[in-house]
This record gives structure tokens, sequence and C-alpha cells, in this order.
């Protein structure tokens, strides 16, 4: 069933909804008089466009709002200490939980009731025609814990990821200027703006430097340190023999950190992925920002297409800068971020590149 979910068709109807939810997103941003957070704003992004385009609920910005701040409570106790006392974060988590499901079964019944100005199967419509198609139709908790299994898998590690993008855009504004002309050149962006039609799975898909640029962010910030696998047959690692049954532990961040592939491996340095070094195709599991093997991210298609959409947007119609002196330090944990979430000013852009004032600075301008 995830194989339909994360499927070429799939994500080819799921575009068209990332980037409308992406261009609000990034207007709402630039409205803003402040600077913002932006790991905190690429949360709300993530799980709106789970809730939006994988799952197709119509739920009310405002009621979304809320959603997102229980959901964000559940999140941030779903790994406490199980002690189950009246104020103990484990407690929080369940009463978070609780409440979500609540919301996520109004949503679900909701949708389930109207099937009007649907253009498009989204991953929750793909789930229940699944269940059918097996004979077994799923139960409204199985509905609720598949809905909220992919929320999860949408969330944490893509805004991680859509931060470290924003982060090294603007550490590197010739990497910016590398993908606009990468966009001009394909036809895609013209006189400062995407030319209508042309923001197809194909067309991204066609843009190389682009791709190495979400590769390179995913390899110097992969959002999750490692995972974890079953040892299906024993078998020996360094002179140590490692037994059958056994659960090991794998390391993402520091197999890009040790892997000889990598040259200059603190660099961020997207041509290392061109097709005259090609550093990733020199082994099997020297990149595996996604995990590898027979377990390997499910999402990941999504989640890249998801990244390029974005970095699309932000070279085509904004402009954006640091807010603090200096960058923030990062921190691994649960997943990657900059310890202050990193404060960015956004502004909007017309179709020209010029700035486009908010109304506070309009106003200001015209009492000067």
């Amino acid at each position: 069933v995830f194989s339909k979910i994360f499927s070429h068709e799939a994500l080819e109807s799921y575009l068209p909804k990332i980037q409308l939810v992406i261009k609000d997103t990034l207007r709402a941003w630039s409205s803003n008089p402040e600077s913002i957070n932006v790991y905190h704003e690429a949360q709300k992004l993530t799980f709106r466009m789970a809730i939006r385009v994988l799952l197709g609920f119509r739920i009310p910005d405002e009621e979304l709002n809320r959603l997102f701040e229980v959901y964000q409570q559940f999140v941030e106790n779903v790994f406490s200490l199980p002690v189950d006392l009246p104020f103990s974060g484990y407690r929080r988590g369940i009463r978070a939980r609780e409440t979500l499901q609540k919301g996520l079964e109004k949503a679900i019944q909701e949708k389930l009731q109207s099937t009007q100005g649907k253009d498009y199967a989204d991953a929750l419509d793909i789930l229940i025609e699944s269940g059918k198609e097996h004979g077994k139709e799923l139960t409204m908790q199985e509905l609720k814990d598949g809905t909220l299994e992919l929320i999860f898998a949408a969330y944490a590690t893509t805004a991680s990821a859509s931060t470290s993008l924003i982060m090294q855009l603007l550490k590197h504004p010739r990497v910016l200027e590398k993908l606009r002309e990468e966009l001009r050149s394909k036809g895609i962006l013209h006189n400062g703006c995407i030319c209508e039609g042309s923001l197809r799975l194909d067309n991204i898909n066609s843009l190389q430097y682009l791709d190495c640029v979400i590769k390179e962010v995913l390899r110097l910030f992969t959002p999750i340190s490692g995972g974890y696998r079953t040892v299906l047959q024993t078998f020996e690692l360094d002179g140590f023999q490692i037994p059958k049954g056994w659960s090991v532990m794998y390391s993402i961040r520091d197999t890009h950190d040790t892997a000889p592939v990598f040259k200059d491996v603190d660099v961020f340095d997207p041509d290392r992925f061109g097709q005259g070094r090609s550093e990733d195709k020199d082994g099997r599991f020297h990149y595996l920002p996604f995990g590898g093997g027979v377990r390997t991210c499910l999402g990941k298609h999504l989640a890249k297409l998801f990244l390029k959409a974005l970095a699309i947007e932000l070279a085509s119609t904004s402009r954006f800068e640091l807010a603090t002196r200096t960058f923030p330090k990062i921190t691994l944990v649960p997943v990657v971020h900059p310890v202050d979430g990193l404060k960015v000013k956004f502004f909007g852009l017309d179709s020209n590149q010029n700035e486009i004032l908010t109304g506070t600075d309009a106003m200001l301008g015209a009492t000067v």
C-alpha cells in the first residue's frame, strides 16, 4: 500500500497541492514585518502539507493551528520515560494523543462523508481502498493510527531538512544564484517569476543542480543520526562476531563523516554529486540519508520532492536574510536543527524581483 502512496503517479498528483501550500506559507512569511523562527515555521509547514496534501483533510486554518499545537505536545512527550504520574511528560503525551485522535476522527468522518471537488487520490484514499481490495474494511481506530503514522513520518525529519536547506542557501548565495540560473535555463524561471505549467514532476526531476543541492543538504545535515536493525544471520565485522537475533544500530552521520568517497566532508559542496565527480556513486552504503536495504525510508521520494519544490519557490519568489549577527549552532536532538530555530527575515518579490512592501512598511514610507 505504501508503494502506491509514494508512486510516481501519486507524487505527480500531490505536486500542485504541495506547491500551493509552500506558496501560501512563503507569502505569509514575507508579509510578516518581523523575522520568523524557521524551524518552528517549517514544522507548521510540513504538518500542513501532511494534513492538506497527504490526507486531504479540509480543516479550517484556525482548527489546523490548534491541532498543530496539540501535535507538538504529543511529539515533545512521545519519548518521555513511561512514568504515569499526573504532571509527567508521559501523561501530557497521552492526553495530547487522545485530543489528537479526536480531531483526526472528526476529520476522517467528514472526509468519508464528502467526496465533492476531489481531483486526486490522496494517501488516506489509497489506504482505505487498499483495505477494501483485500476484503478488509479498515476500522476507525486503524484509520486514525494510519493517519497519525503518515503525519509522524512526514513531519519532524522534513522540517529539519527544510530548515537546513534555508540555512545553507543563506550561507552560500552563489549556490542560490546557480539554482536560479538552472531554473532560467530550463524555462522554469522567466523575468523573476515561475512560468505557468512549467513545474511538472519530469521537469523537476531534470534539474540536476537542484538534485545535487538537496543531496548535499541531506548528506551534511541528515535529520536523524541512525537506525536499528535485527541481525538475521550471524556475521563477522572487523574480527568481532555479531550473533543472529541481536539488535544493532548503524550511524548515518558517522558513515557520511568517514566514508572515503567524500572529499572535504565538512564543506557544503553540491558539485560533489555532479556528473564530473559523482561521489555518491562509488559505493552502495556510503550515502544513506534515508537508511538502506529493504527497510529504507518509504517516503524518501515525497520528502525530496517537497524539498525541491521549496528550493524552487525560495529561489524564485523570495529574498531572505539572517536576522541575527551570526549563524546559530546546530543541535542533533531529537533531530538536527539550529539551537535558536534560525531567525530569518523574509521579503516578498514581485515579478521583476523587486521587494514587495508589507502594509506596515508602505504606511511608514507614506508618512516620511
